[in-house]
């Protein structure tokens, strides 16, 4: 049996019930980065391809953790995008087994580099309830959810409706007007933001990470532009340090990355 998560997940609190357990394969501190849930549709077009994976890439080199499901399409785009070291995959199913199969070698490197995670004991195999478990998982996980293709009655948008119960921010790629009608709806809904500008909208979660920054707890506290006083209270003399190298810039109390 793999082992199961013993501290508590803050995050997981908004869920029905707390789960009793969530048994994992990876980095677990993954789950203290900040985190964008990406969900979507099975089958994709070309262009939510392309930008699904673009988003993915843009918000993990701002440190950012993409949460999806593994399955066909969107999902296994996101992770892909994101890079096996800054994804966490939710399965539906035991983690001794790699499902979708088409997906084994992605979750293998999620499961060497990443965060795997399932509710599900060892030679449990994947049902419809069990689907509907792990989009809640994923939901729960991120501080937002992405929706960047549905059809009206999908998985992602049951997924959505979890969104709203939990009072998560919900965006959508937009689409023509006879394409992904789920997301065409909870726009006219105003039950979400469309993503008109992916290099505005990933402006949000801090600046683009150079290659020779190391990712830590100070380059993703940095991230949201806390105060000076708070940055020194967590971190001490790393802050002159860093702001001596040329990293982070202080200006009217606020740490920014450079």
């Amino acid at each position: 049996m793999h082992q199961t998560i013993i501290e508590h997940i803050i995050a997981l609190e908004s869920m029905k019930k707390y789960p009793e357990n969530i048994f994992y394969k990876g980095d677990l501190r993954l789950l203290k980065r900040p985190k964008v849930s990406i969900v979507g549709s099975r089958r994709l077009s070309t262009y939510t391809r392309e930008f699904t994976y673009k988003l993915a890439k843009e918000l993990s080199l701002r440190g950012v953790c993409v949460v999806s499901g593994a399955a066909m399409g969107v999902d296994a785009i996101a992770h892909e995008g994101a890079g096996s070291d800054s994804t966490i995959a939710v399965v539906a199913n035991g983690l001794d087994i790699r499902y979708p199969a088409v997906n084994k070698n992605l979750i293998e490197e999620i499961e060497e580099n990443g965060l795997v995670l399932s509710q599900f004991k060892d030679a449990f195999r994947a049902t419809g309830w069990s689907f509907v478990v792990r989009n809640e998982l994923v939901v729960a996980l991120g501080d937002i959810l992405i929706v960047t293709e549905a059809d009206l009655d999908s998985g992602s948008m049951r997924s959505v409706e979890y969104a709203l119960k939990m009072d998560k921010q919900i965006y959508v790629l937009p689409h023509r007007l006879t394409e992904s009608l789920g997301t065409q709806k909870l726009l006219d809904e105003g039950k979400a933001i469309a993503i008109t500008n992916i290099d505005s909208f990933v402006s949000h979660f801090g600046k683009r990470a150079e290659n020779h920054v190391v990712k830590d707890d100070f380059f993703y506290f940095c991230q949201l532009s806390p105060s000076f006083d708070a940055t020194v209270s967590k971190f001490g003399d790393r802050v002159y340090e860093a702001e001596l190298d040329g990293l982070i810039t202080v200006h009217n109390g606020t740490v920014r990355l450079n």
